[in-house]
């Protein structure tokens, strides 16, 4: 698995990506996500490609994006975590997870922290995040899809 960060040339992969109802009542859509990403500077789409093909998505969102999450400077939060619906099941979200921690070490040499949101119905997501090392301290926020569970992965 490779993670890299979007470019134009993965414009029609990210058209033809697929998330079901139920996905979207936790996780944003990934055009919406890049176009915020484009004007923004502190916030990254990031894809998970498996031989070429478009699997897993994600936002990395530093300084602003992190604030309402971490009082760390030095955070950065992982958002809008998605994987295809096509491909669920294959264990590609565990694999970018795995493979998150040396990117971000890669990129963002001044983060100790990837801190997460997620919705405490969404128990499958809680428990892919735990198993991946993210760990939750009790931390709690109103979103707008419900009540998030802050959890947080020390670099």
């Amino acid at each position: 698995m490779e993670l890299c960060f979007y470019e134009g040339q993965y414009e029609k992969a990210i058209k033809q990506y697929q998330l079901t109802e139920e996905q979207l009542r936790y996780t944003g859509i990934p055009t919406e996500s890049i176009e915020l990403a484009s004007e923004d500077i502190d916030r990254y789409a990031v894809l998970a490609l498996e031989e070429g093909k478009l699997v897993t998505f994600f936002n990395l969102h530093k300084n602003a994006g992190v604030k309402p999450y971490s009082d760390n400077a030095n955070a950065i939060l992982l958002r809008t975590f998605s994987t295809d619906h096509r491909y669920l099941g294959k264990g590609y979200a565990k694999q970018a997870l795995k493979e998150l921690p040396s990117f971000v070490k890669q990129y963002f040499d001044n983060i100790n922290e990837i801190v997460l949101a997620v919705n405490v119905q969404n128990d499958v997501a809680q428990s892919l995040y735990k198993k991946s090392g993210y760990v939750d301290e009790g931390e709690r926020r109103m979103g707008k899809k419900g009540e998030l569970i802050i959890m947080s992965y020390y670099l």
